[in-house]
């Protein structure tokens, strides 16, 4: 069964109907299914049975407790670039020893409060970061595992904001300048090499520029064992795409396959352990973003839907004018359909979650914008003053609230007026 699916014209994330969700949580929700979410990340482990991976998922798709609590059971690690992120797991139940941190601009306090808990690795990302490692890690009196996130200026062929294993990219180090730097890892005291990282994008939807990343990396890995760097693991990344609109991506398990058989190819692929960092492909179509009709309006020859969610909740369309399919919670109405620009009311022209959608719509109406579980309530603001939305998770015939609707007086709480002296 589809996670999310029409039964007699009512759409329903899994067994509960997205009507009751809004009587009971109200608009605009985030709504996320349990065994979408489950199955994808089984398919990835299935595939990889009978080897020595570790897949981790990418929490920058998707941060919310429950998700990190439903994977962490089921055997993931976390892929973070952030000390917030690394808390979020820790007070969701993950295993430290399962956390690789990557991302470019790491700080000494995240840096010491990651070799404090002991996570399994470090994804480098340049000469600068690698020296501040070492030094923190002396001044602890530890030794951090490193993996530098080498660049193999590849093409994702996915959206430039996307891409981020080009040359021109800021991710990384450059392919060329990579045997230099791991020889200088290897001479700091406080470090211990065990891998080497590479993430070329997100969003791609065929298999030939993972294998060429892979290709670039295994080179690679030649020269570092001909220099006498052995290396542990290789961290692959992850990226691959999900279905927005007509895209089709391959399947979880042919990724990993056609992997496999590239590295089976290598005189020592099967020596290494192999890590993914996946997120859309794990939590993009286990989830909707729900909202109401409030107004419908013509200016000229646009049809205008203005929805109670906006660019704060889903700024993917504003950024990216990424293609989200838009459904009517009730299909039954007898309304002509016409062409409807969903809007917000936010305060931008640039506030928009789809163009020109046929839609047989009132106001009132509820709408559930689809595949919307990666990079949603994750790269959400208070833009406008705007309280961000519920999270429900549905599991079966159950919905259970995983995040509180923020008030108004939440986000200013923090906040301080004039102090008197200043006030005048």
């Amino acid at each position: 069964m589809e996670a999310f699916h029409y039964r007699q014209h009512r759409l329903l994330a899994e067994d509960v109907a997205l009507a009751d969700i809004a009587e009971r949580f109200g608009t605009p929700t985030w709504v996320y299914s349990k065994a979408a979410i489950a199955s994808a990340f089984d398919e990835f482990a299935g595939a990889a049975a009978g080897r020595r991976v570790l897949v981790c998922y990418a929490l920058k798709a998707n941060s919310n407790l429950a998700i990190i609590d439903l994977l962490a059971r089921r055997g993931a690690g976390f892929d973070i670039v952030s000390g917030g992120e690394l808390e979020r797991v820790l007070a969701a139940g993950g295993d430290a020893s399962r956390i690789v941190f990557s991302g470019v601009g790491k700080s000494r306090t995240e840096m010491q409060r990651a070799l404090e808990i002991g996570v399994r690795c470090f994804n480098v990302e340049s000469e600068s970061e690698l020296r501040r490692l070492d030094e923190v890690a002396g001044a602890l009196g530890r030794r951090a595992p490193v993996s530098l996130r080498v660049n193999p200026d590849v093409d994702a062929g996915t959206h430039p904001y996307i891409s981020t294993g080009l040359r021109e990219n800021k991710f990384g180090i450059a392919h060329e300048e990579a045997l230099r730097v791991y020889r200088l890892a290897a001479s700091l005291p406080n470090l211990d090499v065990l891998g080497i990282d590479c993430h070329i994008g997100s969003q791609i939807t065929t298999i030939e520029p993972f294998l060429a990343a892979l290709d670039k990396v295994l080179e690679l890995v030649d020269s570092l064992a001909a220099a006498g760097i052995a290396l542990k693991h290789l961290d692959l990344g992850g990226g691959l795409g999900i279905r927005y609109d007509d895209e089709t991506p391959p399947s979880r398990a042919a990724l990993l396959q056609a992997v496999f058989e590239r590295l089976d190819r290598h005189p020592r692929g099967r020596e290494f352990e192999v890590l993914f960092e996946f997120g859309r492909s794990i939590v993009g179509n286990a989830g909707v973003l729900l909202t109401r009709v409030e107004y419908l309006k013509t200016n000229a020859d646009r049809h205008f839907a203005i929805v109670d969610a906006a660019m704060n909740d889903l700024m993917r369309p504003s950024l990216y004018e990424a293609w989200h399919d838009v459904l009517p919670v009730d299909a039954s109405a007898p309304r002509e359909a016409a062409a409807w620009d969903v809007v917000g009311p936010v305060c931008e022209s640039g506030d928009w979650l789809a163009r020109g959608r046929r839609l047989a719509i009132g106001e009132g109406d509820l709408l559930a914008i689809m595949s919307a579980g990666a990079y949603g309530m994750a790269m959400s603001s208070n833009y406008n003053t705007r309280p961000r939305g519920a999270e429900v998770l549905v599991s079966g015939d159950k919905a259970v609230l995983v995040r509180e609707r923020e008030r108004v007086e939440d986000l200013f709480a923090h906040e301080r007026r004039l102090p008197d002296p200043l006030a005048g």
